[in-house]
């Protein structure tokens, strides 16, 4: 699957550029002092890629279509006002952008917290998800501190585990509502079997109608799985002694 997705992106080394590529007329900007072309209507997080900045990132992906709901992939522009999220900012003639800064530091690592607060603690020493890359490069890898203000708060431990489906698995406990794998089923599939119910805390992935994955309409075709960044979607197989759930905080 793997091999087949990287031939859809073309891309080399699996690298992701936050965005799907564009066709248009060659646009210059300038990345953190680097001259960087990329193609009209492409995203300020694709060429910010392109031009070998790293800019964390958890709702973004370049096959999907840009989404702007996770916050972490904000940057500085000269000229504009506050940090715009660089996966739904379009390129444009002469722009400078500043992929680090000491606020940019500051702002992502706080929305990061806040994932964490409801993210279980003894699933993020030794976690491979993207999640756990971008807890890595905004300091947190080793988790919240113990006295941090935002623990005690609520969390999703106790929603059950969905294990219903006979190829993969979904833990509403590691889930951070990205909606990643809500647009992979739409996007990709054309199912439309996903969608995010409920509103604020209450949010969450319900196949269907808020029926189980396996009686709802999901064909079982991974695209969600590929998607989801955080592995709260994933593959039974990987569980071959079954499926330990991680311990509430």
């Amino acid at each position: 699957m793997t091999f087949i997705w990287n031939e859809l992106r073309d891309l080399r080394d699996a690298v992701d550029l936050g965005t799907p590529p564009r066709d248009g007329q060659p646009v210059t900007l300038s990345i953190d002092g680097v001259d960087t072309t990329v193609p009209a209507r492409s995203s300020v997080l694709l060429a910010a890629t392109i031009a070998g900045a790293t800019v964390p990132k958890l709702c973004a992906t370049d096959t999907l279509e840009c989404f702007g709901s996770c916050r972490v992939c904000l940057v500085e522009i000269d000229g504009r006002r506050g940090y715009p999220a660089s996966c739904t900012t379009p390129v444009e003639s002469g722009m400078v952008v500043r992929t680090t800064s000491e606020q940019l530091v500051k702002l992502r690592r706080g929305v990061v917290e806040l994932y964490l607060s409801d993210y279980p603690d003894s699933d993020i020493d030794g976690g491979w998800s993207q999640f756990h890359t971008t807890l890595a490069q905004v300091g947190l890898e080793e988790g919240l501190p113990a006295d941090h203000p935002y623990r005690g708060g609520d969390t999703h431990a106790d929603v059950p585990v969905d294990e219903s489906n006979p190829y993969f698995l979904f833990d509403p406990a590691k889930c951070i509502v990205c909606s990643r794998c809500v647009r992979a089923c739409e996007e990709i599939q054309g199912t439309f079997a996903l969608t995010i119910a409920g509103r604020g805390f209450s949010s969450q992935v319900s196949p269907s109608q808020g029926e189980s994955f396996l009686a709802s309409e999901c064909v079982s075709c991974g695209a969600c799985v590929q998607a989801c960044p955080s592995d709260a979607l994933i593959e039974k197989s990987l569980f071959p002694e079954g499926y330990h759930r991680a311990d509430p905080r």
